[in-house]
């Protein structure tokens, strides 16, 4: 009701020119409900979730990859670290849209890739310990397990993961990059890998807008807070936004939908190019990033990664590295 509230009050009686949304996809929802019903547009910077673009809206512009693609990467990734056979168990917050899309892209190329795909257990948000839960894993013993819950449920269950020192090739949690996991997990972060829509050692062609050395500078000159990914998705949402406004010539709103569903060009944040009728956001992909030695690294796709994928996870500070452990890890299969 809260966003329900402002997104009219911003229409109607602010009467802005440029409606951007907010953050999460459950009151990106919300917000572009209200933005239907005025036939304003909204420039969605903060929602990925799939269902916001299946919903029929005429009126949204997706900044974001949706949700669905977060990590359709992650078993082309894994299968180039170990090409013989392969187990996935996904774990997953219900309900939750965006959480069944994440897991649902993953689970749908499984089959092609050779990986037997399992749900292996849906929880509720408000769930204070994963170890019955973990005692499931540990008897499935997965190469990749993938975990998607609220923020909060992701924080827990890596920091309880940490603590069992299980045996698995891969542990994909979709918190990994942002910095509160990391601050969460301390030297125990090391190992996990993540999606992440942006990233500042990544090369991203640009033909519109300041360089990403740039915008992260000027975040830093503007704020007395740690640079995070909204700010940054945030950013991108403006730059989209005054580049289709220069092309369009106005600030009319049906004008500037028409015109943001056929220009197709690239910030510091990547390429832009929607699915014209939807709104959805095609033009670009993210990068899986892992927590390597205390550092954060691209490690997919491969023209972009800042080191290759350190596999089988392990606990930071355990085991050898890539080319001496896998064979033992094999043989516990």
């Amino acid at each position: 009701e809260p966003t329900r509230s402002a997104t009219e009050r911003l229409i109607t009686g602010d009467q802005v020119d440029l409606l951007f949304g907010p953050y999460s996809g459950v009151l990106t929802q919300a917000a572009a409900e209200v933005a239907e019903e005025h036939a304003r547009l909204l420039w969605n910077q903060g929602g990925a979730s799939d269902a916001i673009y299946q919903r029929g809206f005429q009126w949204v512009v997706g900044i974001l990859s949706p949700a669905s693609r977060y990590l359709e990467a992650l078993l082309p990734m894994v299968r180039e670290a170990e090409p013989q056979g392969g187990s996935l168990a996904i774990l997953r917050v219900s309900p939750g849209a965006f959480a069944h899309a994440v897991s649902s892209g993953v689970e749908r190329l499984a089959p092609s890739l050779g990986f037997e795909a399992t749900i292996l257990a849906e929880y509720e948000p408000s769930i204070k310990d994963f170890n019955p839960i973990l005692d499931q894993v540990e008897d499935a013993r997965p190469d990749v397990l993938l975990a998607v819950g609220r923020i909060h449920n992701d924080l827990l269950l890596a920091k309880q993961l940490v603590q069992r020192r299980l045996n698995l090739g891969v542990v994909a949690v979709v918190a990994t990059p942002i910095q509160q996991f990391k601050d969460a997990l301390g030297d125990g972060a090391d190992g996990f890998v993540g999606p992440s829509q942006w990233e500042a050692g990544g090369s991203f062609a640009n033909d519109y807008g300041p360089p990403g050395s740039e915008v992260l500078a000027s975040l830093r000159k503007a704020s007395r807070h740690a640079i995070d990914y909204p700010m940054l998705q945030a950013y991108a949402a403006g730059l989209v936004a005054q580049r289709c406004v220069e092309v369009a010539g106005t600030l009319e709103d049906r004008t500037l939908r028409e015109t943001a569903g056929t220009v197709d060009f690239s910030t510091f944040y990547g390429r832009f190019k929607l699915d014209p009728t939807t709104g959805r956001q095609e033009g670009r992909s993210v990068v899986i990033v892992q927590w390597q030695k205390g550092r954060k690294v691209i490690v997919w796709p491969p023209q972009q990664r800042q080191a290759r994928l350190v596999y089988p996870w392990r606990r930071a500070g355990e085991g050898p590295n890539l080319a001496t452990e896998t064979p033992r890890h094999r043989e516990q299969r």
